[in-house]
C-alpha cells in the first residue's frame, strides 16, 4: 500500500484531499496530513521559510510521496525533498498546451511560483487574473464568499483567455461556478493527487 503525505497551509484542506485519496483509491491508501498555517504567513510577507519549511517535510519523508498543497511553497518543497509533489504542477503541465492562459490567483505569493511554473511548462501567453479581493473572505472562514468573488473576477477575463487556471488548492471549488464558461477552468487538487497515487 502506498503512503500519501499531505503538507498544507491550511486545515480546509485536510478533509478535501482526505475525500480525493478514498475517491481515487478506494482500496485504501495511508494518508499522513500536516498543517502549518505560519509556513504561508512567512511566504505572504517575502520572510525566510525553507528551514521550517525542511523541518514539516522530514517528518513525512517516510511517506512514498508527499503531496505539497500550498503553491507558495511549492517549488522549494520539491527541492528539498525528492519524493514531493507540488500541487499545481500537474495543472500547469495540462494548462500548457493552450495558448493564452488567464492565472487567477488570490494571494501576491502565489503569483510568481505560478507563472514560472507554467512557463517552464510550456505556456506561451500568460494574462493575470487578480483575485486578491476574495482573499479577505478566506481569512475570515467564508468559502462561500471567497469562491463566489473568485468566479466573479475570472468572468471579468474569459474574452481575453483560452484557458484559465485556478493557481491554488483553495479556489479549487469556484470551478463549480465557472462550468458554463466557454474555456476549461483548470484547477490542481484532483491532477495532484493522481499523480501522487501514480494514476496519471
Amino acid at each position: 500500500m502506498i503512503s500519501t503525505g499531505f503538507l498544507h497551509t491550511s486545515p480546509v484542506h485536510v478533509p478535501a484531499f482526505r475525500a480525493l485519496v478514498a475517491e481515487l483509491a478506494p482500496e485504501g491508501t495511508a494518508q499522513r496530513h500536516l498543517v502549518d498555517e505560519e509556513l504561508l504567513e512567512l511566504a505572504r510577507a517575502g520572510q525566510p521559510y525553507r528551514e521550517q519549511l525542511a523541518q514539516r517535510l522530514a517528518e513525512l519523508a517516510g511517506c512514498d510521496v508527499v503531496v505539497v498543497t500550498c503553491t507558495s511553497i511549492g517549488g522549494a518543497a520539491e527541492e528539498l525533498l525528492p519524493q514531493a509533489v507540488r500541487v499545481d504542477r500537474p495543472m500547469a503541465e495540462a494548462a500548457a498546451k493552450y495558448p493564452r492562459v488567464g492565472v487567477a490567483y488570490t494571494v501576491d505569493s502565489t503569483l510568481a511560483p505560478t507563472t514560472e511554473l507554467l512557463t517552464e511548462a510550456g505556456a506561451a501567453q500568460l494574462v493575470e487574473i487578480d483575485c486578491r479581493s476574495a482573499w479577505p473572505h478566506f481569512d475570515s472562514g467564508d468559502l462561500p464568499a471567497y469562491h463566489a468573488t473568485v468566479a466573479e473576477l475570472v468572468r471579468t477575463a474569459v474574452g481575453e483567455v483560452d484557458a484559465v487556471v485556478l493557481a491554488q488548492a483553495s479556489m479549487d471549488p469556484a470551478a463549480a461556478l465557472l462550468v458554463d464558461l466557454p474555456v476549461p477552468v483548470l484547477t490542481s487538487p484532483l491532477l495532484a493527487v493522481r499523480r501522487a497515487l501514480g494514476l496519471s
